[in-house]
């Protein structure tokens, strides 16, 4: 059987799209990574680790520094800079929108000089030149569900495949034991204020199913079931899985239903993965060097430091891309004391994961993503004090960066306005974000297609959006 025959059973059997597309399951691997499906001209990055802080990290309190503000502090926010902008529930009951100056310490970092947050963040600090800042990221969405799948997959409505979906499907694996794309969900240290987030954000939507991100728990069994229960044998599992998948090839010879296809592909991988995944979770052969970069919490299952030390570890074993939330940034109030704790979560482990990347001579291809689904606003949410204070949702500019794999380091994009509001040079939306994304792995974001409901479906959508030239090195 060749492609022009799993392409007439795409055509023949459309009722089951999602099943349909996982005959691509039966292709070879390097069909699928260098065939059509494979990259438009050579990559930079050859895989991704995406760090997403779940809730909206306030870019004034982190990377955007606003020094005019501590002369406008408890004035009220202009009307001639909020424009009119719709607000969220959370303040739009308000009387006031009094200003809300950092309570941070800010100074130069690198020979860059990004006025940035050194107090909480001194490790990051010491990266600065090497990595990519946006400071002009922006978005439609003003709330987390649809900001944050805006953010993964392109579109406020979900449904539709994330970010690592598309790389799964269009660069394939790089190891057969392990899957392509690995979700981590880290623990944070404060978990005041947490957002729900699920498997609907890392969905491979419409593309085949194997291209859906696979989720490792942080504590127990990475994956459930992924052991033999008590007296089962390797063996008895491996003729279980034969007996199994004669009686699915029976099964789909008299129905012709593709998702069967899909199923012993699954029961093949999780074979493999039972010997793969005891050793990708085993770090104690990691070396003390090691854990001194990302420091002790690294040896903590489930917390930041653990998920970034186990990324680099998915990373050098060839999964494509790693996706790694960290939640608790959605900082309505108490800023004062979560801020803190967020960034004692991930400053160390951050640097600690670049540094890493760089001395095994992978960070040149590896490209690290770190940045939530928007920014904070400057005026306050309830209580203000010199000493605490919150922040609402605020689409309209926040920062994000970005590491290796292609990405120009010690470059600094976009300036906001005086009051971290609006963005007043170089624009940065998501849509051009993800267009900039699928070049350093060699994409043409407008040719990376996937054919349903009778439409070219691509991750940056029909809008225009446009690659990033200056974000590239």
């Amino acid at each position: 059987m060749n492609a022009d025959y799993f392409r007439r059973q795409f055509l023949t059997h459309g009722g089951s799209l999602l099943g349909s597309a996982a005959l691509a399951t039966l292709l070879p691997r390097n069909v699928l990574a260098n065939g059509a499906i494979g990259p438009h001209f050579a990559p930079k990055a050859k895989r991704v680790i995406y760090l997403h802080m779940v809730g909206g990290p306030s870019q004034m309190d982190l990377f955007d520094y606003k020094p005019v503000m501590q002369d406008w502090y408890d004035k009220e926010l202009p009307d001639s800079v909020r424009m009119g902008q719709r607000l969220t529930t959370m303040t739009s009951g308000q009387s006031r929108f009094p200003i809300a100056p950092s309570k941070f310490k800010f100074s130069p970092a690198g020979q860059c000089g990004l006025w940035m947050n050194t107090e909480l963040l001194p490790n990051l600090a010491k990266k600065v030149d090497e990595i990519c800042w946006m400071r002009t990221m922006h978005t439609e969405a003003i709330n987390h569900e649809p900001a944050i799948a805006a953010m993964q997959t392109g579109n406020q409505v979900t449904g539709r495949p994330c970010l690592g979906s598309w790389a799964s499907y269009g660069l394939g694996t790089m190891n057969e034991n392990l899957p392509t794309f690995v979700v981590l969900v880290a623990i944070p240290t404060n978990r005041e204020q947490e957002q729900a987030i699920s498997a609907r954000l890392w969905s491979s939507g419409y593309l085949p199913g194997e291209h859906a991100g696979v989720s490792f728990r942080s504590g127990g069994d990475p994956i459930l079931y992924i052991n033999n229960p008590p007296g089962v044998s390797d063996e008895l599992r491996r003729r279980s899985i034969e007996g199994l998948n004669q009686l699915n090839r029976i099964e789909y010879q008299a129905l012709q239903d593709p998702e069967t296809n899909t199923r012993m592909q699954q029961y093949e991988m999780a074979f493999r993965m039972q010997a793969s995944v005891p050793e990708l979770t085993d770090l104690s052969q990691e070396s003390a060097s090691t854990f001194e970069l990302y420091g002790e919490a690294a040896k903590k299952p489930g917390s930041f430091a653990n998920t970034a030390l186990m990324a680099r570890r998915l990373a050098e074993r060839g999964v494509r891309f790693i996706q790694v939330y960290h939640n608790n940034w959605d900082h309505h109030s108490n800023l004062a004391v979560r801020m803190p704790d967020q960034c004692k979560d991930i400053d160390q482990p951050c640097y600690g994961l670049l540094e890493d990347l760089k001395q095994r001579g992978m960070l040149e291809d590896t490209l690290v993503i770190w940045g939530g689904e928007f920014g904070r606003t400057i005026y306050t949410q309830g209580k203000l004090s010199r000493e605490n204070y919150g922040r609402d949702h605020h689409p309209r500019c926040f920062t994000m960066w970005m590491a290796g794999g292609g990405a120009k380091g010690g470059i600094i994009y976009g300036e906001t306005d005086d009051f971290s509001y609006n963005i007043v040079k170089d624009p940065v939306h998501i849509r051009d974000f993800h267009a900039t994304v699928l070049q350093l792995l060699g994409f043409d974001h407008e040719r990376l297609a996937y054919k349903y409901q009778g439409l070219e479906q691509r991750l940056t959508g029909v809008l225009p959006s446009r690659v990033i030239p200056e974000l590239l090195a």
